[in-house]
């Protein structure tokens, strides 16, 4: 194992599913911690049946499950179940995302495992918290978008509701949830004590809107729709050039006034209607009016030359795979080639984002059941046994 493998030796149990608590279990595999993935027969992983698929694998189970093995398990059954507080025995972290109400049924909560394992933290991870009106609430990303006001703000003025394509409210709670187990194996070091944690994307969803919610607040008035604007900055937008579109971000009014330069517009700059940050915010309208009108007279590339040389933050609106082929993007190597891996014909998969040292594929994303039998003997399990536990009731 590399040295920067801060988590060798840690056992991490992973009960979740979906896109949450497997990213969290994942990042701790990454860091080097012995993952088993728990799955239910005959399908597991809600993920492994939604598409894409790559070779008959879903790409969506193989973004956050490498490093892990998978362990078969009906945890509805008495033996199911006694086999998983055996693994528990020996564990540090506990991942769980039962729906509400299936933990207690299975007599699977975070009292069954801490009283046979005082030492193991588990976390457990729901849309909207363990609260007597959240635990009722089962949830998804969009959905919790949607609740939370997330979905109020995006997208165009006059414009329909929309979420955020990406799972952001997903991953973010398994990235909450990896700092609060972190904290909480900290911890232990001096108290010997596991803990219960809990990470709940509605709690993610209005951490990402922070200074939205500071700023209602403060002045009593909702966020609004305002396409790719800024609330609290302009012009910092999309605009269309010549023969595309591009992104301008300026934050100071000395930005704006090497804007104006670079535009040919200074005048602009003297205007009193745009002197300062909070008059351009207020004449937002007029403003980029202007400025569309002169965008839309060059290139996109041109205009980049010329914002970039004045120091102004500016950049085209890319498609995925333009971003992907980005130098700046190649420069950062994120991506782990199958050879690496260790995966015969596998896809390159994305490290983490914390350093380029991170050991991002020491195992590729396991098949169902791929080490039930390798994990089960470990408890002394036999053959018969391990098909029997294995085995949808």
């Amino acid at each position: 194992m590399p040295s920067h493998a801060t988590y060798s030796g840690l056992r991490v149990l992973d009960l979740s599913t979906n896109i949450a608590g497997p990213f969290a279990a994942m990042i701790l595999g990454d860091l080097g911690a012995d993952v088993i993935k728990i799955e239910r027969p005959p399908f597991g992983d809600d993920t492994r049946s939604l598409p894409p698929a790559w070779h008959g694998q879903a790409t969506v189970f193989l973004a956050v499950n490498r490093n892990k093995r998978s362990l078969v398990l009906d945890l509805k059954s008495f033996g199911g179940r006694e086999a998983l507080l055996k693994l528990a025995a020996s564990a540090d972290v506990i991942i769980e995302s039962f729906p509400p109400g299936l933990a207690t049924e299975l007599a699977l909560t975070h009292e069954h495992f801490r009283a046979s394992n005082p030492r193991v933290t588990v976390s457990s991870i729901s849309a909207f918290g363990p609260g007597p009106i959240g635990s009722k609430m089962p949830g998804y990303d969009a959905l919790v978008q949607a609740v939370s006001g997330m979905m109020s703000f995006t997208g165009d003025a006059g414009g329909p509701t929309v979420r955020i394509a990406p799972s952001l409210l997903d991953l973010t709670t398994g990235m909450w949830a990896v700092i609060a187990i972190m904290a909480a194996l900290s911890r232990r070091e001096h108290d010997g004590g596991g803990e219960h944690l809990n990470a709940v994307l509605l709690d993610s969803a209005f951490a990402l809107m922070c200074h939205q919610v500071q700023g209602f607040w403060a002045t009593g008035e909702a966020p609004a729709k305002l396409g790719s604007a800024a609330p609290s900055a302009a012009p910092y937008r999309v605009y269309r050039a010549a023969d595309g579109e591009f992104m301008l971000a300026t934050a100071s009014n000395a930005q704006f006034a090497r804007l104006c330069g670079a535009l040919e517009l200074n005048e602009l700059a003297q205007d009193a209607r745009f002197r300062t940050m909070a008059g351009r915010l207020t004449a937002r309208a007029e403003l980029d009016a202007i400025l569309a009108e002169r965008l839309a007279r060059e290139t996109v590339e041109t205009w980049l030359q010329r914002l970039r040389e004045v120091g102004i933050a500016a950049g085209q609106v890319n498609d995925l795979p333009q971003a992907l082929e980005l130098p700046v993007t190649r420069e950062r190597q994120l991506f782990v080639s199958s050879e690496e891996s260790g995966w015969k014909q596998g896809l390159p998969l994305l490290r983490l984002p914390i350093d380029t040292e991170t050991a991002a594929s020491r195992r590729a994303p396991p098949a169902l059941g791929e080490h039930s039998e390798e994990i089960l003997s470990s408890l002394g399990y036999d053959t018969t046994a391990i098909a029997r536990l294995s085995a949808h009731a």
